[in-house]
């Protein structure tokens, strides 16, 4: 099943490395990544797509450990 995640992080050398290796650790494969820095330049706005068996609750929780971490959605891609 295809998950579409949307996440605030922070700006943070490493983050973007850490997310990604999340999810490939939990089963997800990623398909599309794309973000953004905020104006206040602090943080990041990422979109991913990944792909998996797991439950996409399994990978929001633990995304949401991630220090650099300060938001996250899950969603079913349609």
């Amino acid at each position: 099943m295809r998950y579409q995640l949307e996440l605030t992080l922070r700006q943070a050398e490493g983050a973007l490395a850490r997310v990604l290796g999340a999810a490939e650790r939990r089963g997800f494969r990623p398909l599309s990544v794309d973000g953004e820095a905020q104006p206040d330049g602090d943080r990041w706005h990422l979109r991913m797509t990944v792909e998996g068996e797991r439950a996409d609750t399994a990978l929001q929780s633990q995304l949401a450990k991630l220090y650099d971490c300060l938001a996250v959605e899950v969603s079913p891609c349609l």
